[in-house]
Parts: structure tokens; C-alpha cells; sequence
């Protein structure tokens, strides 16, 4: 049949779907696989033929010829064993092993004596073989046609008429054979009959059958068998040649005949394999051309002398790295084309990895997942497959296959750092860097790439965007805005890195932001008040002794750290060596002893300084009165400052306009007021320092160490009787650590009138 005929339709027949064949990757496979006779059509189901069939090839002289072929599916793996019975077609003619046959035949012979002549070889069965044989009329010779075992025929001249070799000395005839196909094919032999002188005695085989056993692969000139034949007649009749007689082309390459000493040797390849037995025609002829015929039947044993032949018939190009143990990614075929225990064979892997055997149909396993996959780990396998058969000795093989892990997004980023710390300084520049997070993602190409973001929040209520941002490929963190230590001194935001696998996975880390702090405040003076309408003053008895408290500046910094660490500097003074101020504490007091000599008014100018680099400071004005009585003061409002900074010509200006209109007002207040409390003046109050809640910023606190707001320390203050129309602040005594605003008291001068109309009550001085 030609390549492409539809032998059946294998489909219908298995009782198969035919949309699926392609889905489960159908197809014809043979245990030779090195020639594919068939296959299928995926689209119709039918079987074809792939290559051309050759049934005498493939079966000899066999009456049935069977190709066996198995159909091969996958998902899931069957396997359907196909038998083709291949039919034999008249291809082939008759054909004598030789076009000119020779026979001498002596003269003496008789009427009806026979003369073997053979059979003619034709390479089809059956109906298809030799059937008859015809002879060319002659006057002398018939024929005669008999049927050997398994149906074959061979002919034989019979002597229908003594010869005469005076008469005739040669004889010519044409001998025919036909076989029995349609069209009727025949093939034709000449035959030489030479009459000789009598020799009636032809050889004689010792044994009509010969029989050798002999192992594959044996070495060349090895002795199979000696034959022999003797022949009763003398001299040249007795003289015998061997010889092979209808041997099959690949039968006389195998083997040699010595036609003197009748030894059969090994000339080819003993393959059993290929013949597992050779079945030969042995000729003995003698001088004369007396002929007799013997077989000889060599069996040929098996040894192991194929290894095992691994074929791949499916593997997966990619294997997801989330598979399920026992999951099937190859189909394995393994062949051996001995036999017997030598075609036993065992297949297994050596190596430790995640993969087995599992033996399936006949000699086919299935390479399956014995555990969980992990790309991160093990991204590619090389596994040798080892087959070993069970001759002696074993034969094995092996093949390399190689499988890669296909990676599954399993793996969220993982940052290097359980939490992350930054630093920076206030007053920064907005866009500048902070810091840098970095997550890792041992997944591959987007399933490892990582992508970083804020999670949302709100920092001192704002959301965390509006403070910073982060790079979404670098994972730099950069600030939004410049911050102020001296509203907040850290906060913590979280970053999350997410993967780009689907679904994404992520991770957050947490991020503390530590704000260090700069010297941008200026240190503020909360006591004496700066605020310039009003005018305090302070009494120092003269009788004040060296080292006597005569005051105390309160101050507080913004800042913390070195930068609020303050200092305290008289840089002006009336009298230079009066006063002295503590360096830390603030506290003003007599360097000396008062004397008469010393001015009453005394003007101090204080610097407060922090210890900052670049250093800040603020100054302020304080004003004493050496006196031990307000009424030896004339005109209390009359002190100005002595300060140059001090804005003289606008108190000036204030001072003129209220003197002249409230001279005479003031004037009678004062007169009436020393007629009428002609008594010494007394100390109205005892008690701390006022430190205005005005002056005082919001949520400042003063801690142990860092400020000057810690002891509390009495002042007597002396008023004159006049004193309704001065400005001073009264509070209460505050606590040691904090500074709470809501105790001061800001006094006016219609608060004083209680104090002052009930200045007999008992007052402490």
C-alpha cells in the first residue's frame, strides 16, 4: 500500500472520542522503534500508512505476517496493542538459484530414474508461491513435481527414455516456474544434460537433517557443524563436492562451506536478535554429477548483548513550583531487544531528588513529584534515568533529562531590618533623603520585583503623606516638609513592600523618624516681663548685706539638649561692683554691702545667653531702688531706663503728656495720702515671683536640670501710698517642676484697693 492509505478507522473501532486524540497526543508506537509503519490522523481517527510495508521482509517465509503496533494516549496514559495482519501480494517472481543447471547423467541409466533438480525460490506465500513447475518437450526427460513440508514444491527429470550418448551426447531443456498470484508470475531455468558413461551410485548424506546450536555473537571462522556423504562408486564417481543449495543471500554471508571437507563456519554476524534460527539446503554432487541433498537447522541462543534503550515519549517543559506530590510530569519507555530474563529490565533514579519511577503499562513509568517543589532553592533538576536488565552480566544505560521549576509567586518581600531609624535635623530642607528600606524577594522577574509605598496614617493629626514620601522602586524615604523639633521630636509611620505576582504579596516594616533638635530659639525671659507698657521695680533695703537675694531672672529656651542650657550675664550696670548674677541660676544679689554713698536708683542690664553654636541670647532691664521706704521715692514713674536699645523718646513722650495732664491730680493724691497714713510702710505681700501665664509659652515645663524654674524664693515688696496707679503682678507660690499658667494673677490697680484700704490687718514682713 502506498504511503497515506487508511488502513481502518482505529477511533471507531477502540471506540474512541475523536475531537480529544490531539488533546491526549495519540500515536502509534512499536517496540523497534526505529521504523514507524503507521499512524494516526488526529483529525478523522483513521490509521495510515506511514511507511512502505514489506511483508517479506518483515516475515519471511512465515504463512502469517502481523505487525504489532501499540496506540499510545495520554491524559490518562493508555496503551491499546494494535495487530496488523499484513496480506501478501503477488510482488515477487519465481527465481532458480542458478540460470544454468547442469546434470550429467550416465547412459546406464534407467527408464524412470529421477534427477532432483530443486525448487525455485519465490519470495511470497501462500497462493502467491511456486505451484507448478513446466519442462520443455523433449523426447527423453519428464517431469515431476513433489511437495515438501510447509507446502513447498520442487521438481525432478525423470527418464522417460534411455539415452544414448552415441546418439546424443548433450540435451538442452527449459524448465518453468509459475506461482499462483493473479497475475500469474514465472521465472525459467536452462538445463544442461551432458550423457556420460555410467555412474549409478549417487552420495549419500550420513544423516538427512543436521542440527547445530550456537551462541549470538560468536566469533568469525567458528565451526558450526562438519557434513559428509559417501558415494559407492570409485575414482572420479566417488569424488564429492558440498555445496549450499538454495540458501537464502543473507544465509550465505553468515556462513562458509568447505565443498571438499564439508565444514560449515561462522562468515557474518550471528545476530539472534535479527534470526534466531537459519535453516540451510546442503548439496553433496559427485564426479559425475550425482547429486543428494541434506538440511541443516542452525538454533541460534540468546545472550545479553543490548542494553536497555530509554526513550522520553512526554516531559514537561516547565513544572509550577506549587505541584502536588504525585504529580505525573514525564512518561518513560524502555526496550531491550533481548529476551528471555535478558530482557527484564529495571529502571530507577540514583540521584536524591524529588522525582520516581512508577512502573505503568508493560515496559512504560511515569516520572512523578515524590515531594514539594521550592524554585527559590532548587530552580532546575538534571536527572539520570539508569534502566538495567537482569542478564549476566547486567547490562545498563542512562539518559539525562532535565526539568525547570516554573516559579509561583510563594514569597512575600522580606525587608533586611526588623525596623529602620532615622535621623535629621529640624529646619530641614524638604525633598531631602532620610533614609533607605530594602525588602527582598527571592521569587522571579515580577513576582520578585518589589514595589514600596506609606501605609496610611495620620501623624500628629495630618496624614503621614503630607510628612513623607517614598521612592516606589529605590525604597528612599524623603521628607515632604521641614520639620520643627520644637513641635514634635519623632513619630513612626509603616512602609509596606508589595511584589508584583498575582495575587501580590507583602510585608510592612515599621519606620521611627528622630527629629534632632537645632539652636533656632532664642532663649525668652519670662521674669522681668518685656512687655513695654508695663513697669516693675524692685526694693532692696539699705541695709542689705553682701550676698543678700535681691532678685532672680526666670528664663526658659525652646530648644532642649545644650541648646537650652542658659547662662546669665549682667553686661551694664549702674554701679558695676553692687550686683552680681549667678551664672546658672539667675539670682541677683549684693556683691557688698549697702551704703549711703550708692545710688538709689539702680539700673541692671541681664543677658541671657543659651549654649547653642552658633549661641542666642536675649537681654532684658531690671530695675532697683535702694530704700527702704517707698514714700523716700518722689516720683516712682520718673525711672527710666538706662538701656541705649531702650526706646527713650517714646516713654518720654508718654511721660510728658501724663505729667502734665495729671499733675495736679497726682499731686493731691500723693499729699493726702502721707497726711492721712503717716505709719511705716509694710510688706503686702510674700510670696514667689510673678511669672505671668502672658509671657509664658504653650506646653513649656520645666524639668529637673535643663532650666532655672526649680526653687522658690520670697521678695518684699514696698509701696508708697500712691502705689494704687503702679502696675505689679502678684501670684501664688508655683510648683517646683512644672510652671502651670493658670496660677498668675495679673493685678491691676483697681485690684489693690482691698489690700490697701485693710492695712491694718496684721501683714508679714
Amino acid at each position: 500500500m502506498k504511503r497515506g492509505s487508511v488502513i481502518g478507522n482505529i477511533a471507531k473501532d477502540l471506540g474512541l472520542d475523536v475531537s480529544r486524540l490531539s488533546a491526549r497526543r495519540a500515536r502509534m508506537d512499536s517496540e523497534d522503534t526505529s521504523v514507524r509503519y503507521c499512524s494516526v490522523n488526529l483529525n478523522s481517527g483513521d490509521l495510515v500508512v506511514q511507511e512502505r510495508i514489506d511483508r517479506e521482509g518483515l516475515c519471511g517465509k512465515r504463512a502469517s505476517c502481523v505487525l504489532k503496533q501499540e496506540l499510545v494516549l495520554e491524559n490518562p496514559l493508555e496503551l491499546h496493542r494494535v495487530n496488523i495482519r499484513v496480506q501478501d501480494i503477488n510482488d515477487n517472481s519465481p527465481q532458480f538459484k542458478e540460470d544454468f543447471l547442469k546434470f550429467e547423467i550416465s547412459e546406464s541409466a534407467d527408464k524412470g530414474e529421477t534427477f532432483l533438480i530443486g525448487e525455485a525460490h519465490d519470495g511470497d506465500v501462500g497462493e502467491n508461491a511456486v505451484q507448478t513447475y513446466s519442462l520443455q518437450e523433449n523426447d527423453h526427460f519428464k517431469l515431476k513435481v513433489n511437495t515438501k513440508g510447509a507446502g513447498r514444491k520442487y521438481c525432478e527429470l525423470v527418464l522417460d527414455k534411455e539415452l544414448d550418448r552415441e546418439e546424443k551426447g548433450d540435451i538442452s531443456l527449459l524448465l518453468t516456474a509459475y506461482d499462483g498470484g493473479s497475475p500469474q508470475s514465472s521465472g525459467t531455468v536452462v538445463i544442461h544434460v551432458t550423457v556420460l558413461d555410467a555412474n549409478d551410485n549417487a552420495p549419500v548424506f550420513s544423516q538427512d537433517l543436521y542440527k547445530s546450536s550456537l551462541p549470538e555473537n560468536s566469533p568469525l571462522d567458528t565451526l558450526v557443524i562438519t557434513v559428509s556423504a559417501t558415494d559407492a562408486d570409485e575414482g572420479l564417481n566417488s569424488d564429492i563436492t558440498y555445496g549450499f543449495d538454495h540458501v537464502s543471500d543473507e544465509s550465505v554471508n553468515v556462513f562458509s562451506l568447505n565443498e571438499k571437507t564439508g565444514e560449515i563456519r561462522i562468515a557474518g554476524t550471528i545476530d539472534y536478535e535479527k534470526d534466531s534460527s537459519y535453516e540451510l539446503q546442503i548439496s553433496a554432487k559427485d564426479g559425475l554429477g550425482l547429486v543428494s541433498y541434506a538440511s541443516l537447522l542452525v538454533e541460534v541462543t540468546d545472550t545479553n548483548d543490548n542494553a536497555p534503550v530509554i526513550y522520553i515519549k512526554s516531559l514537561s517543559a516547565s513544572i509550577p513550583e506549587n505541584v502536588s506530590p504525585g504529580t505525573e510530569v514525564g512518561i518513560i519507555n524502555v526496550q531491550d531487544r533481548d529476551s528471555d530474563n535478558n530482557k527484564q529490565v529495571r529502571c530507577f533514579i540514583q540521584q536524591s531528588v524529588p522525582f520516581k519511577l512508577v512502573p505503568s503499562i508493560k515496559n512504560y513509568y511515569s516520572l512523578v513529584t515524590t515531594g514539594q517543589l521550592d524554585r527559590e532553592v532548587v530552580s532546575d533538576y538534571n536527572i539520570t534515568i539508569t534502566a538495567t536488565d537482569e542478564g549476566s552480566p547486567p547490562l545498563s544505560s542512562s539518559k539525562s533529562v532535565h526539568l525547570s521549576v516554573a516559579d509561583v509567586n510563594d514569597n512575600p518581600p522580606v525587608f533586611e531590618e526588623q525596623s529602620y531609624s532615622a535621623y535629621v535635623t529640624e529646619n530641614n530642607r524638604p525633598g531631602s533623603s532620610l533614609c533607605s528600606v530594602t525588602a527582598r524577594d527571592p521569587d522571579w522577574r515580577q513576582n520578585g520585583t518589589v514595589v514600596y509605598s506609606l501605609l496610611p496614617g495620620e501623624v500628629n493629626g495630618a496624614q503621614v503623606s503630607s510628612y513623607l514620601s517614598v521612592n516606589g522602586d529605590t525604597g528612599v524615604i524623603h521628607a515632604v516638609r521641614s520639620f520643627d523639633y520644637e513641635q514634635w521630636r519623632s513619630f513612626k509611620v509603616q512602609v509596606m513592600a508589595r511584589d508584583n505576582g498575582s495575587p501580590p504579596l507583602s510585608s510592612n516594616v515599621s519606620v521611627s523618624v528622630f527629629i534632632s533638635d537645632v539652636n533656632d530659639n532664642s532663649p525668652q525671659i519670662l521674669y522681668p516681663t518685656p512687655e513695654g507698657n508695663s513697669f516693675m521695680t524692685e526694693l532692696v533695703p539699705k541695709a542689705a548685706h553682701g550676698g543678700s537675694l535681691v532678685s532672680k531672672v526666670i528664663a526658659v529656651d525652646a530648644d532642649s539638649g545644650q541648646n537650652a542650657w542658659l547662662s546669665y550675664h549682667i553686661v551694664k550696670s549702674t554701679d558695676p561692683g553692687l550686683f552680681t548674677i549667678g551664672l546658672h541660676s539667675g539670682e541677683i544679689r549684693t556683691q557688698r554691702d549697702i551704703s549711703e554713698s550708692d545710688s538709689m536708683k539702680q539700673n541692671l542690664i541681664v543677658a541671657v545667653k543659651d549654649n547653642g553654636q552658633p549661641s542666642l541670647s536675649a537681654t532684658c532691664s531690671m530695675h532697683l531702688l535702694i530704700s527702704d521706704n517707698l514714700a523716700e521715692v518722689p516720683e516712682l514713674k520718673d525711672i527710666s531706663y538706662d538701656d541705649k536699645n531702650s526706646k527713650l523718646t517714646w516713654y518720654l513722650i508718654i511721660a510728658l503728656v501724663c505729667v502734665s495732664t495729671f499733675f495736679l491730680t497726682f499731686i493731691i493724691i500723693i499729699l493726702g495720702v502721707r497726711f492721712c497714713r503717716r505709719r511705716k510702710p509694710r510688706m503686702l505681700f510674700d510670696g514667689a515671683v510673678a511669672i505671668p501665664s502672658a509671657y509664658l509659652p504653650p506646653n513649656y515645663a520645666d524639668v529637673d536640670g535643663t532650666g532655672t524654674l526649680r526653687s522658690t524664693y520670697n521678695y518684699d515688696a514696698y509701696l508708697t501710698t500712691g502705689s494704687r496707679t503702679s502696675d505689679f503682678k502678684f501670684v501664688s507660690s508655683y510648683n517646683d517642676n512644672t510652671l502651670p499658667a493658670d496660677q498668675t494673677l495679673r493685678k491691676s490697680p483697681s485690684d489693690f484697693a482691698d489690700p490697701f484700704d485693710d492695712l491694718d490687718s496684721s501683714v508679714e514682713f
